[in-house]
């Protein structure tokens, strides 16, 4: 039950944190300069948080720093950063050809946000003077900034990037026509999907999970999975393309809501219900928006909108389908005793052996693994270490019958409701 319990508060807390989000650039010419719009965490950048290693701000080193940063009224977090633009200059980096052109600050306007246990957006102004003759430039973003969405504005076919932390851009031609292809938009866009799943997903990964420990079996699974990756697809393109739109205030409590129903009807039925397909769907409609509200944050390109939204869709479902794929072959060898199909004795010597090993990734985690997943170690092998306790007790406890679902199904489906029950409680509430 410790165990439990500390995995838990493992999950709950990054819900709480300040959400590290992409910075959003726009670039328009005008006459012989460019003009750059940047909406991006100022705070995170003035602490010097690696934006790229961690996905909240209070995971940080630097997160004492970054919270007096946040307290700061916004006239002030304006002039701390013009009395550093020169260092914050230096992780941009915008070439035109063979010359490095360089950001002159023109202007720092900081979104007031009173809540100070939530990121504050400023939108950063900056040009830069273009030499004679240039015909492109490329943009390029220190790796410490974070992702970069750069959308080109103010020309037919204008260029949108999605730019991975210290990442530089094409070519951009500064007349236009930079825009991608439809393949590549659908291909750039099936990462960010994925992406916005593992790692970054912890609540749709809880609710996929929720479908995955009804049963053991896979019809069941494939009727759930297929009814909520349709119900989210019409959302999201519905969503994107502007048919509906509806605040996240609202829907992101309802997804946390969505997650507890799954797992508490998991605790009462090993079995398919005649409506937990339809209900399912329903929750796959909000689902969708949340998605919808990553693709709003940096938008689509406007000449391959339908490849990337697909791609984007794509993602999502192979996402999805690796967090399944995971927590099956993690309960296998569990499922496999219960049957009687496989040997206790090896088995029960593997999950002790994984148990140990997710422990030890926990506690001596490299930080090469924390920046591949945007989150301490902790939150993703923790659970793991408690799933592979929670089979060795199940295959113990053989032969029994249905000791995987006491043992495993039904302590993981009230992890995930007590879990989903918190996010309720801090997304109205908190």
């Amino acid at each position: 039950m410790s165990t439990l319990v500390a995995v838990l508060i493992a999950l709950a807390l990054p819900a709480r944190a300040h959400e590290v989000r992409p910075a959003i650039a726009d670039m328009t010419q005008d006459g012989s300069r460019l003009v750059f719009d940047v909406r991006l965490n100022l705070e995170g950048v003035l602490a010097g948080i690696d934006l790229s290693a961690v996905a909240d701000t209070n995971e940080a080193a630097e997160a004492d720093r970054y919270d007096a940063l946040r307290a700061l009224s916004d006239s002030a977090l304006a002039d701390e950063a013009r009395a550093d633009w020169p260092g914050i200059a230096a992780g941009i980096g915008i070439l035109a050809g063979p010359d490095r052109l360089t950001p002159m600050l023109s202007g720092i306007v900081v979104e007031p946000q009173q809540n100070t246990d939530l990121p504050r957006d400023t939108i950063l102004s900056f040009t830069v003077d273009l030499p004679a003759g240039a015909d492109a430039v490329t943009v390029g973003w220190a790796r410490s900034y974070g992702t970069l969405v750069l959308r080109q504005q103010g020309v037919d076919d204008p260029y949108t990037g999605y730019l991975e932390a210290g990442a530089t851009s094409d070519p951009i031609l500064l007349t236009g026509g930079g825009a991608v292809g439809g393949w590549e938009a659908f291909v750039r866009y099936i990462p960010v999907g994925v992406d916005h799943i593992v790692p970054k997903g912890l609540d749709h990964i809880l609710f996929v999970l929720g479908l995955f420990f009804l049963a053991a079996r896979l019809r069941p699974l494939l009727w759930q999975v297929s009814a909520f990756t349709l119900a989210h697809t019409i959302t999201l393109a519905a969503a994107a393309l502007g048919l509906v739109s509806i605040p996240a205030s609202i829907v992101e409590p309802l997804i946390a809501a969505s997650i507890v129903y799954v797992a508490v009807e998991n605790l009462f039925t090993d079995g398919l219900s005649r409506w937990r397909p339809f209900v399912i769907f329903g929750f796959g409609l909000l689902h969708g928006l949340g998605f919808a509200s990553v693709l709003a944050e940096f938008g689509l390109p406007q000449g391959a909108f339908i490849p990337a939204l697909i791609g984007f869709n794509v993602g999502v479902e192979l996402g999805q389908l690796l967090v399944i794929a995971v927590m099956a072959l993690c309960v296998l060898a569990a499922v496999r005793v219960d049957r009687g199909q496989g040997a206790p004795v090896l088995a029960q010597g593997l999950y002790v052996g994984l148990a140990v090993v997710s422990v030890g990734v926990c506690l001596w985690s490299p930080s090469a693994l924390e920046i591949a997943l945007e989150n301490p170690a902790w939150v993703f092998f923790g659970p793991l270490a408690a799933v592979f306790a929670l089979s060795t007790l199940s295959i113990r406890s053989e032969p029994k019958p249905g000791a995987y679902r006491r043992f495993v199904a039904i302590p993981a489906s009230l992890f995930i409701a007590a879990v989903g029950t918190w996010w309720v409680i801090e997304r109205v509430f908190l």
